[in-house]
């Protein structure tokens, strides 16, 4: 059966392609409510023709964002699973015209492939495929999400909620290089840092002024220094902002700053570094915003066991899986901490997340759909 289910995959081949061609056409970037909408209900109609009609169907509004849907279908009787996929792309509305869908040997281009169309796309013909082979699976609960580019604000206490009870979650992200599965992810912080100073004329009365951008010199080289690389924390102030003319003291200054950590501790420090920011000048005040988007996705022992039990499912197809941990966040951050086996990275084989270059590999199709099936049938 193991080898049949490649057979399988790569006789769907086609029809996967036409929908993935489909999919990628219907544009969803996480900014348009309409857009996002409309490849919303595309998704229902691939779905329920693909699959048929779930058991229950259930909608959380999204606001100005994507609605987060949850499909559930029946199984056997193992514990459910879940199978987790965002719908929106980083790609502005028009991307296509000069990026369009493209199938070129074993190449596959167009505005959210590779992040994360295809591995949608993988998991509805994973459950299709191992169906026909007759295989049992357990009860699934996919769940679509429409603002994780975004940060997962409206949708993480669905995400959350349809975790309860599960025996395992599957999120259908990229798979790393290689096709490696993710078993840890960084927790991420996105903080903003508010300079006030006084303005006053710098070629008349330099002195009378106090300079939100020499303080915010300051402040960027604490936060560079509070880096550990070692200890797998990065800080980065990416963009900065302040002053109005050469000729004026600043009075006002600002940076965006991103942090990743590999461990609660480093998430703690970074935040005694952040609260113990202080203008050198008394007459200069700084103020601190933002938060942890996500926590750390540590390797768990549940999360480990979730991990042999996919690399042999693997094994069976001739695959040697591989794990890693990477710097990058996804919704697998938010499920981690609370215990659920989460496996992240059963989505497109490819590259260039977020880049011009994005792409997916049609024979990563046939892996990945193949294995998602010999995973799931294991599960049950």
């Amino acid at each position: 059966m193991p080898h049949a289910l490649l057979d399988a995959a790569e006789a769907a081949l086609p029809s996967m392609l036409d929908d993935l061609r489909g999919y990628v056409e219907i544009e969803t970037p996480s900014d348009d409510r309409v857009a996002l909408e409309k490849g919303l209900t595309w998704l229902d109609g691939l779905i329920a023709d693909r699959l048929g009609p779930a058991a229950t169907v259930s909608t959380t509004d999204g606001g100005p964002y994507g609605d987060a849907r949850l499909l559930e279908f029946d199984g056997s009787g193992a514990a459910p699973v879940l199978l987790l996929a965002h719908y929106d792309t980083v790609w502005p509305l028009g991307t296509l015209a000069d990026m369009p869908f493209t199938v070129e040997d074993d190449r596959i281009t167009g505005p959210g492939v590779f992040d994360m169309k295809a591995g949608l796309v993988q998991a509805v013909w994973a459950v299709r495929i191992a169906r026909e082979a007759g295989l049992d699976l357990p009860p699934l609960r996919l769940l679509l999400t429409g603002d994780e580019e975004i940060g997962s604000t409206a949708s993480r206490p669905v995400i959350e909620a349809a975790a309860e009870g599960v025996g395992a979650a599957l999120v259908f992200e990229a798979a790393a290089p290689g096709g490696a599965v993710k078993t840890a992810r960084k927790g991420v912080g996105i903080f903003r840092v508010d300079v006030a100073g006084v303005e006053a004329h710098a070629g008349l009365d330099p002195a009378a002024g106090a300079s939100a951008v020499d303080e915010l010199a300051r402040v960027v080289l604490a936060l560079h220094g509070a880096r550990d690389l070692a200890a797998g924390t990065s800080v980065n102030v990416g963009v900065v902002g302040g002053g109005t003319r050469s000729n004026v003291t600043a009075g006002r200054a600002w940076a965006e700053v991103d942090v990743r950590v590999s461990s609660a501790a480093e998430a703690g420090r970074i935040d005694g570094v952040l609260r113990s920011l202080e203008p050198a000048s008394p007459r200069a005040s700084v103020r601190v915003t933002g938060e942890w988007n996500r926590p750390v996705m540590t390797r768990s022992p549940a999360i480990a066991g979730l991990y042999e039990q996919a690399a042999a499912a693997a094994a069976t197809l001739g695959v040697d899986l591989a794990e890693t941990a990477v710097g990058g966040a996804s919704d697998a951050n938010l499920l981690a901490p609370h215990g659920v086996p989460v496996l992240d990275g059963l989505g497109a084989l490819g590259d260039g997340a977020h880049a011009r270059h994005e792409h997916a590999l049609v024979s990563g199709m046939v892996r990945q759909t193949a294995l998602t099936a010999a995973l799931l049938h294991r599960l049950a």
